[in-house]
């Protein structure tokens, strides 16, 4: 076996039949990992997000982030609600993408795709980054070279992912439940260690912050709906179930339902309680450290999480460290929710006409490789441009995840509509109407979140993901577009008929009379042509000579016409020929055999067959010109016949 495949093999595993892609299929358990763990991971930097912002006008503003946590608290289980509704009435995945396309169009549609697609790529971005700054907290060398540090991460979950869905969510389970427990076991001990009167002080508590401006009046409400679209970090990731509907076990829509209600139920527990335990214990962070007053010069600023851990288990120092290793972990395994959901959306997309439509088909592993080649490398190069800065990276996030819960909510709303319209029994009636305000809240509130992030944060980079969406929308626009015109030159018609060639002439290029070229005119005669020749082009006088005594010589019964080429160009002279030949008869065939060597090691294609790629490359775009290759196998090819031999045996 090639040193190749079996590198392959090695990484990815066996490859699977396609008829197995029932066992992929994911139960709850394993589901609520693989495309929750955005959503349980966005309360890593959530509360942080909320407190960066509020400390710009001072730590006396810390005291409406319980309002600002209670707002988001209320605006994630309407969502929640909302996104029940679209998995029930839309199983077969897309999500936003097919609600959208259904009821508001396709053009709708690929606009929402599009914020989802910048969505997905920034969840890799961002939770990876993240991943990486808090294990700087606690591993100073973390933050040497972090971008690649992340960039790294990045590649291990694509390698991961390449093995298939059920064996990534497998691996990613663990990270996930340890996560959730830690978060559990901390609030427990904070509320036991407050009940026996213990102070529990984050490390921060006693520095003071330096606020950027004194804020009042429109200011203040500016500042505090800012901080508010920050919170709204929390809610990225909801989406991925709707859009991985095709992957849980049957019933799909029930039990994607059912993991909605948990994800909402568990993460909105942790956010509330990582902000009470934030705000109880003091903790105090800003977007740059010189507004730290007590900061130790050359320490950076640990993040929020970190800084609890600290102050609830005290002296305990391996509770920390399990803490921020498990924080970072489900961080890190954030991502795989965009390495689920982007593929199967890009799956979709290829479907329909969107996007390459190599990304519609699954690979060895039945995961849809292309999809998750094409997500790591764009999130790797945000990653690289933006340094693997979580502030700067996380300016762009909300704006996506917003565009598609308003646009999905719209397209609900049609549905419900015209689902009424068709008359439904009493009870299907008052069960439409409940789904129905059930959505029209979602679209009021995540239509004012949407329209408060791009207010706040439009001039804090929010502005290129504005420019991004449209530019991303206009392209899959464009791919549509020419596979719609390929699509209508190929369609047969009812009126037309195969209709054959007057004539077929075979053409043979020779360059020497050696085994290839006797191979290539026994193959040309025997295919019994309406004319055959054999074609060479005078490069060099003395070899056209030669090869003229040695074709009379062995009485070849081939016309050989030579072409003149003053200018010692071997391609023009072969295509202006054959251009004539075509002028003076339109309605024939030109068939012409090129000779090629098959070799078995990549350099010895560099040292051969330039010649004849350049040339059958520009007859590919001649009309009326069929190209045959016809292989002669060099000694070097006979081990890789043997391999290929091996593999099918």
């Amino acid at each position: 076996m090639p040193v190749v495949d079996t590198a392959k093999r090695l990484f990815f595993g066996r490859a699977l039949r396609s008829d197995r892609l029932e066992e992929t299929l994911l139960p709850k358990r394993v589901a609520l990992p693989v495309f929750a763990s955005d959503a349980l991971s966005s309360n890593a930097y959530a509360t942080q997000e909320i407190l960066i912002v509020l400390a710009v006008g001072g730590f006396s503003l810390y005291t409406v982030g319980p309002w600002i946590a209670a707002a988001v608290v209320i605006v994630y289980f309407v969502v929640v609600a909302s996104y029940r509704q679209n998995v029930r009435a839309y199983p077969n995945g897309g999500g936003d993408y097919e609600v959208v396309s259904k009821n508001l169009g396709p053009r709708w549609g690929v606009f929402t795709a599009s914020a989802l697609m910048v969505d997905y790529t920034l969840t890799v971005a961002v939770s990876i980054s993240a991943a990486v700054a808090n294990l700087g907290s606690v591993f100073p060398v973390f933050n040497e070279h972090g971008p690649w540090w992340a960039v790294g991460i990045v590649v291990v979950m694509t390698l991961i992912n390449l093995r298939g869905v059920r064996e990534s969510g497998t691996a990613f389970a663990i990270p996930t439940y340890l996560f959730m427990a830690c978060i559990a076991l901390m609030v427990i001990t904070a509320a036991i260690r407050m009940v026996f009167g213990a102070e529990l002080t984050a490390e921060s508590a006693g520095w003071t912050i330096v606020a950027e401006d004194q804020v009042m009046g429109l200011a203040l409400l500016f500042l505090v709906a800012r901080a508010f679209s920050s919170g709204t970090t929390a809610l990225t990731g909801i989406e991925a179930i709707a859009n991985g509907v095709p992957s849980f076990r049957k019933p799909k829509s029930r039990n994607a339902a059912t993991t909605l209600l948990l994800l909402g139920v568990i993460s909105m527990s942790m956010f509330a309680a990582i902000t009470w335990l934030a705000l109880a214990t003091g903790v105090k962070i800003t977007s740059e450290d010189s507004d730290l007053v007590g900061l130790p010069e050359g320490q950076p600023q640990k993040t929020v999480i970190v800084q609890v851990a600290q102050a609830v288990f005290g002296s305990f120092d391996v509770g920390v460290l399990v803490v921020s290793l498990a924080t970072a972990l489900i961080l890190a395994v954030a991502a795989n929710t965009a390495f689920n959901g982007f593929p199967v959306l890009g799956s979709i997309l290829a479907r329909d006409g969107y996007l390459p439509r190599q990304l519609h088909t699954r690979g060895d592993r039945l995961s849809y490789s292309n999809g998750i080649i094409a997500l790591s490398t764009f999130a790797a190069i945000l990653i690289v441009v933006f340094q693997a800065d979580v502030s700067s990276l996380i300016q762009l996030y909300i704006i996506g995840v917003f565009t598609a819960f308003t646009l999905g909510q719209i397209g609900m709303l049609r549905h419900w509509n015209r689902e009424l319209s068709r008359g439904p029994t009493p009870d299907e009636r008052k069960r439409m109407l409940r789904a129905r305000v059930v959505n029209l809240v979602g679209f009021l509130l995540t239509g004012t979140v949407l329209a408060i992030v791009l207010i706040t944060k439009f001039f804090q980079g929010a502005w290129i993901v504005v420019v991004a969406m449209p530019l991303i929308f206009l392209f899959m626009q464009g791919i549509h577009r020419h596979y719609d015109r390929v699509k209508d030159e190929l369609v047969v018609g009812d009126d037309e008929h195969m209709t054959l060639p007057s004539r077929v002439h075979g053409i043979v290029l020779i360059s020497k009379l050696h085994k290839p070229a006797l191979r290539a005119l026994a193959y040309a005669r025997a295919t019994r042509h309406d004319s055959l020749e054999a074609l060479t082009v005078d490069v060099d006088p003395g070899e056209t000579a030669a090869l003229r005594r040695d074709w009379e010589r062995r009485d070849i019964p081939v016309t050989l016409r030579v072409v003149d080429s003053p200018y010692r160009e071997v391609t023009r002279p072969i295509i202006d020929y054959i251009k004539r030949m075509r002028r003076e008869s339109p309605r024939d065939l030109v068939t012409v055999y090129v000779p090629e060597y098959v070799v078995g090691h990549w350099w010895e294609q560099i040292l051969h067959n330039q010649s004849a790629l350049r040339l059958k490359t520009r007859l590919l775009f001649a009309p009326g010109v069929m190209v045959v290759s016809v292989p002669w196998q060099l000694a070097s090819s006979d081990t890789k016949s043997d391999s290929a031999d091996w593999r099918s045996s």
